[in-house]
Order: structure tokens, then sequence, then C-alpha cells
């Protein structure tokens, strides 16, 4: 029995190599870009250190070098890995997807919260020859889309507070919130009305309703959006995609 023991306190010391590699590949949760020099500040680590274990991650492409900047950034290796992540939920997500692109015509997306951002998993393109163009991969902050916001509106509100008061925010538009109080009085809104919605918060002319996808336990696991031009997301199509969305998320979150 004691031998036994022994085993499991070895497999749970951390090896210092894994850890530090992990602790840099997280540094990049809140940077698109860092130096070797701002990581190692930020790790307290030798910069030669940082040098030999960031070295390594771009030969696994798990990191890459901007030829421009010579600053780092995460490596499509990365997102080819983390693509594989929640399938399941993809796979239950996938045919309301379908079904929202036919009853709306206009682009649907499914986000996964990662962070203090979201992460664009999944794309439905509109039939319309004028679409949006969100990428997969794509990554933004919770405040400034209509997945994001109806994420935080489900969280606990001290957690969704702690989000938002560590978010740098920036002006994309004229009508992009820029405090912590604006945002905080739209989630009051998401949550009686049970859908959040971007005014050309993120991209003047675009228009985009979204709703949370919640697990058994009422934790917010992703989100499913409408996005189309202004010119086609009239009064009367948010009321009735609202509808839609609403619905879906429903019967989504009622699956996990």
């Amino acid at each position: 029995m004691e031998d036994i023991q022994e085993k499991k306190l070895v497999r749970l010391a951390p090896i210092q190599s894994v850890e530090r590699a992990i602790w840099i590949l997280k540094c990049f949760e809140g940077h698109t870009a860092l130096s070797l020099t701002e990581i190692s500040r930020m790790l307290s680590l030798h910069k030669s250190t940082v040098f030999g274990l960031v070295s390594t991650l771009e030969i696994y492409r798990l990191l890459e070098q901007d030829p421009d900047s010579g600053k780092y950034r995460l490596g499509i290796e990365l997102f080819r890995m983390g693509s594989k992540v929640n399938i399941n939920l993809r796979g239950i997500v996938a045919p309301y997807m379908d079904k929202l692109v036919g009853l709306c015509g206009e682009t649907v997306n499914f986000v996964i919260p990662d962070g203090d951002s979201v992460v664009y998993l999944e794309k439905k393109e509109s039939p319309h020859s004028m679409r949006i163009a969100t990428s997969l991969g794509q990554r933004e902050p919770l405040y400034r889309t209509a997945t994001g916001k109806a994420i935080l509106a489900r969280l606990p509100a001290e957690t969704a507070r702690d989000i938002l008061q560590r978010t740098k925010f920036e002006r994309m538009t004229s009508n992009t919130l820029l405090s912590v109080n604006e945002v905080q009085q739209q989630l009051s809104e998401v949550r009686r009305q049970g859908y959040a919605v971007d005014n050309e918060e993120l991209e003047y002319g675009l228009v985009c309703l979204g709703v949370a996808i919640v697990d058994s336990t009422g934790k917010p696991v992703g989100a499913i959006s409408v996005s189309g031009p202004v010119t086609r997301m009239t009064e009367a199509n948010r009321k009735a995609f609202a509808e839609y969305l609403i619905d879906c998320g429903r019967q989504i979150s009622a699956q996990l």
C-alpha cells in the first residue's frame, strides 16, 4: 500500500520544465503577442530559460514568431488541437445552427468562453452575398460581442464583475461599451429579455443577437448568435430572430 501511495505522490509532482512551458502559454491569455523580455518579466524567469522553452514550443508550432516585430504569439497547432475540444457539444449545436440559418437567412456562429474572451468555434454562412466576416478561431473580449454578453449575464454577478474590472476596454465604433457600468447595465437587460444584442459595437453595419448555452448546473459553456447587416436586421427581424435563438438555446441546453 505504501508503494502505491508513493507512486501516486510522484505522479502528482509537476515536472518543472513542463510546468514552465504551460506558464508561458498562459501568458498569452491576456496578450496577443509578447517578446522574450516580456515573458521573462511576467514569469520572473531568466531570459535564457525562457528562450529555450519558447524555442521548443515554436518547433512544435505551439508558438510562432512574428517576423516583423520579433514577438511571439500562439501557434496554429494550438488552434488545430483546440478544434478537437467540445466535439460532443459541437455535434449537438450543429443541427440547430442549420435550423437558424434556414429560419433567419443570416450568419450563425457558435462560440465558447475562454478566459475573458469568446472563441469562434463554428460558423454557418448566410445565403446572402453580403455576409459577416467572422472567422474560426477568432477571439473577442466578452464585453463587445452579443455572445460574450450573453455568457457574462449567466455567470455569477461577482465573477462577471471581476472579469469586467480587469478588462481593457477598446473603442471599435462609436457604439462600443467602454466601462464596467455600461456593460453591467446591458447585462441586466440581457437577463430580463433572455438574449444579448451587439448593436454595431464591434463593427459598423453589423448587428448581432446572442444566447448563452448552459449545462445542467447553469454554467454557460457556449453561446450561439445570429448576425447580419443593419439593413436586414430590422426591428421586426430582431424580434423574430431572438425568439428562434432563445428556443434553440433552451433545446441545446436541455441536452447537456
